[in-house]
């Protein structure tokens, strides 16, 4: 699993945890909702942490509590 993988699957959790739409978390971020469907496409390569930043501060998490999550501790070293 790649970060930015890891990155989406952390969104979905998140959605799925709170109850909440990807169009809803765009709402309380301040992005499009096409700013986190892009995020969540398995085919994007790169999300920016600014951008994590902000769909971070809508459902009022810090990026500490966002990456405080086993999926990141688990990634493979990613040496390209």
């Amino acid at each position: 699993m790649t970060v930015k993988d890891a990155v989406a699957k952390r969104f979905e959790q998140l959605c799925d945890q709170r109850e909440m739409r990807p169009n809803e978390l765009a709402i309380r971020a301040g992005v499009t909702p096409s700013t986190v469907y892009s995020m969540l496409n398995p085919s994007r390569q790169r999300v920016s942490i600014a951008t994590i930043k902000k769909l971070c501060d809508g459902p009022d998490m810090t990026l500490g509590q966002f990456f405080s999550c086993p999926l990141f501790d688990e990634l493979d070293q990613e040496i390209q």
